[in-house]
């Protein structure tokens, strides 16, 4: 079996990390490069940089960071954040990343992850699907939805064609642009359609448990990975090392990704893993220097 990935998540904001509340009330946090350079000794498998300002005009910001972290640290990068064209991913690996992490691009125009795969590799493309639990009775703009954005009817949500929904059936819809839009996309079917088209890898952050530190939404975890043949890193939720323990074996997820429990010294990442290793879950261990 191949070893579990723990993954921490910085966002960045004008080439600093930055900690906050929904990027309200930003603190500086450090340069990202001595971050993840103390990441990398303590163990870390990857790292995502979260470009979070991800305009035109900071693109060279994030491009800089990417290269000075890439020359202090040998473990794979990944950056995420207003990736919209080739020439967006073509610079960001330029620069040293080892991944691109698209989200809001990809339902505006799935065929950008296809043309992103066959140009670069499906090793280096992400998607990240950002999904909700709705019950479909409170739900009243799902046709709305639906129209604006196109959605295939083997991509919608409940209710879809042919299928009366239940009382209390819940769906996971699918948001963009940060989780403020819902697109009437069904989280699983999309999942499938991104690996069909040639993304490598999904992250899967729970808008429902996203802040909590109650734990990654499992329900939903365990429903993606069991259908896709790529990789699905777990996202959102996080407060103990159990919860990421939890991600990989109740919910199937190949790697758990956190940040605040490790930002803020809760716990660390040999914490994390040592209890993954007590419940036989496969990681790698790094010897103290």
């Amino acid at each position: 079996m191949l070893a579990k990935r723990i993954i921490p998540c910085l966002d960045v904001h004008e080439g600093r990390v930055v900690k906050g509340v929904n990027f309200v009330n930003l603190r500086d946090a450090g340069d990202p490069v001595d971050i993840a350079s103390r990441y990398e000794k303590e163990g870390a498998d990857e790292l995502v940089f979260l470009d979070i300002t991800a305009s035109h005009e900071q693109r060279d910001t994030i491009l800089d960071v990417v290269q000075r972290t890439s020359e202090a640290c040998f473990m794979p990068l990944t950056v995420g954040g207003g990736i919209r064209t080739l020439e967006d991913i073509r610079r960001l690996l330029s620069a040293g990343c080892d991944k691109v992490s698209i989200n809001s691009s990809a339902v505006r125009d799935p065929e950008f992850i296809r043309e992103a795969a066959l140009r670069f590799g499906s090793q280096c493309i992400v998607v990240n699907i950002d999904p909700k639990r709705v019950p479909v009775a409170t739900d009243t703009g799902l046709e709305e939805r639906l129209t604006r954005f196109k959605v295939r009817e083997d991509l919608r949500v409940m209710p879809r064609p042919g299928r009366t929904p239940n009382e209390g059936d819940v769906y996971w819809d699918v948001h963009i642009n940060g989780g403020r839009i819902p697109t009437g996309l069904d989280a699983v079917a999309w999942a499938l359609e991104m690996e069909r088209l040639g993304a490598g890898e999904i992250v899967l952050t729970s808008m429902d448990a996203d802040g909590t530190k109650d734990g990654y939404d499992l329900e939903i975890t365990k429903a993606i990975s069991s259908v896709v043949q790529i990789p699905v890193v777990a996202s959102g939720g996080a407060g103990a090392p159990q919860h990421l323990c939890d991600a990989v074996t109740l919910g199937g997820a190949s790697a758990a990704l956190a940040a605040s429990i490790f930002h803020y010294g809760e716990y660390t990442i040999a914490e994390t893993k040592a209890c993954l290793a007590a419940h036989g879950v496969p990681v790698r261990i790094v010897s103290p220097a």
